[in-house]
């Protein structure tokens, strides 16, 4: 009877002590990195800066005094 008792009690504190025992799993999925595609317009710097060109040549040749035909 005793030996069938610690026996029940050697089973028991097994499963108990297995209880406590924790397991805890990371899944790192690998990351994936996906290219960027940036597109600047320079249109607009290209656009003033031939306004200001040609808004001079205009301002130029309106100043300038007509010169009589022969």
């Amino acid at each position: 009877m005793i030996q069938k008792m610690s026996m029940i009690l050697l089973h028991l504190s097994f499963l108990f002590l297995q209880s406590c025992q924790t397991y805890h799993q990371v899944d790192v999925k690998p990351v994936e990195v996906k290219p960027i595609h940036i597109t600047i317009d320079v249109n607009v710097k290209v656009d003033r800066a031939l306004d200001d060109f040609i808004g001079d040549v205009y301002e130029y040749r309106k100043n300038e005094t007509p010169t009589p035909s022969p």
